[in-house]
């Protein structure tokens, strides 16, 4: 039998009473089975469709969901599953063809249903606003392509473990692990305000365990993981202030040649850091080369130690494992964490062993199911709020103990023209940044939200899909 902290069960108690979205989700695999867990504790009405009886069994029986067995582009399939009462369909099978079937069908039965297909072919990548236009969908989501966009940014400030964006890409989010005799080592919140900068705000602790949504007199420690907000401008001057390294690799070594890899190296070569792949199918190595001429392509296996010393892993600044296999990736860090000071990236797929992969030095960490999620759960509460407000971008941080959302506020309300140390807030709850008019402003107890402000809240409590919700009720 296990038991859940109070911050934990705060955390999932997320419906607030409301009435749910009725929610069609095509595709149990790991995403499909992801968007369940996640949808489902957030109070949404879920039916799973699959070819597979047994997945379907396992699944509805764990969550407590209607299943249908069949072909999610079936109109009598997806008539079975309810999709003329459907508010939302997400299609996340194995195949795009078939996503984009799923989606057609049920817009043209659906009344007022939403569509979101998971398109990870490059050739359709390029060609996401057509998609959109054409076959009406709402969203199309490529975990590979995500993925690789946000190892892109951790590559550009190669001492954080994430970044992340808000406010279209001016804003900021970086978690790093403070050091040993690191500056901010035994300094409070407000000091770090009164003597470093007064535009980053610190706005997640996680210490022993225990997520913090820290005060001014929260005082860091070495250990500590520590998320930080900012304007990208104020970032990198930042991160020199207390003695880490602000500019991006100059080089990277990828094991794998799949998509992810693709999408990962087109991205570093624009932004001029030199690439070598190293990939043990020839024919795709020939694939490659005419990709992405401006690469290193290199056939050989990369879990091979002494290739790996050949092509410089000693020297290389960045080294990303990409194959298939997440066992493979870990072995293939850990050995370059050991042989090398390169600044790591391990994509996991699977979520099965994550206490165990928490504890080991795996550099930064991706899990892009869980950048589909959240791309897809943001969506499904902007849907399920028509108030005051729409969630613009949404985050989850320390293993989904606390949320960073952004909030477009669209209306006046109760928390607009009025100073935030007057309104009677949530505890373990910040107001990050309010972003008015191209400005970034990390807010005091004087500052107001206005009408068409952009806003990010950190907390620890769920479910928030209104800035209302930052309200003590």
């Amino acid at each position: 039998m296990s038991f859940m902290s109070n911050l934990e069960k705060s955390f999932l108690n997320t419906t607030s009473g409301d009435e749910g979205l009725h929610i069609i989700i095509v595709g149990c695999g790991k995403v499909g089975t992801t968007l369940v867990e996640r949808l489902s504790k957030e109070g949404h009405d879920i039916t799973i469709v699959d070819k597979r009886p047994a997945i379907i069994q396992e699944i509805t029986n764990q969550y407590d969901i209607m299943g249908v067995t069949g072909n999610g582009a079936s109109y009598s399939v997806l008539m079975d599953a309810g999709i003329e009462s459907a508010d939302l369909i997400i299609a996340v099978t194995g195949s795009d063809e078939l996503n984009l079937l799923c989606c057609t069908v049920a817009k043209q039965v659906g009344d007022d249903c939403g569509t979101i297909a998971r398109v990870r072919t490059p050739d359709y990548s390029k060609e996401v606003s057509y998609l959109r236009e054409k076959l009406g969908l709402t969203l199309v989501i490529n975990p590979e392509l995500e993925a690789a966009i946000e190892m892109a940014h951790i590559l550009f400030l190669p001492t954080t473990l994430e970044v992340n964006s808000f406010a279209h890409g001016h804003v900021e989010m970086i978690k790093f692990k403070i050091s040993e005799g690191n500056v901010l080592d035994g300094m409070t919140i407000a000091k770090m305000g009164r003597e470093l900068t007064r535009n980053v705000l610190a706005c997640g602790i996680e210490r022993d365990g225990e997520v913090i949504i820290p005060s001014g007199n929260t005082l860091m420690q070495a250990g500590d993981i520590a998320t930080f907000v900012a304007a990208r401008k104020d970032i990198r001057p930042f991160l020199k202030s207390i003695g880490m390294k602000a500019n991006k690799v100059k080089d990277a070594m990828i094991v794998g040649g799949g998509r992810a890899t693709y999408y990962l190296a087109k991205n570093l070569i624009q932004m001029g850091i030199s690439v070598k792949i190293i990939e043990r199918d020839s024919s795709r190595c020939e694939e490659l080369s005419v990709l992405l001429p401006k690469a290193i392509i290199i056939n050989g296996d990369g879990s091979d130690r002494e290739l790996l010393n050949e092509e410089g892993l000693d020297q290389v600044e960045s080294f990303i494992p990409l194959t298939g296999i997440d066992e493979e990736n870990v072995m293939l860090t850990m050995l370059a964490t050991k042989f090398s000071n390169a600044k790591v990236i391990t994509k996991i797929n699977r979520s099965t062993f994550k206490d165990i992969i928490n504890s080991l030095d795996l550099g930064s960490v991706i899990y892009p199911r869980y950048i589909t999620s959240e791309a897809i759960i943001a969506y499904v509460r902007a849907k399920g709020n028509s108030k005051n407000s729409n969630i613009e971008t949404l985050y989850h941080l320390f293993d989904y103990r606390a949320e960073a959302i952004e909030f477009h506020v669209e209306e006046p309300s109760e928390v607009t023209d009025t100073p935030l140390m007057d309104l009677n807030l949530k505890k373990d709850l910040l107001v990050a940044f309010i972003y008015r008019n191209g400005k970034t402003t990390i807010p005091s107890g004087q500052d107001k939200i206005l009408v068409d402000d952009h806003v990010m809240i950190v907390t620890t409590h769920g479910g928030f899909d209104n800035i209302m919700d930052i309200l003590e009720k």
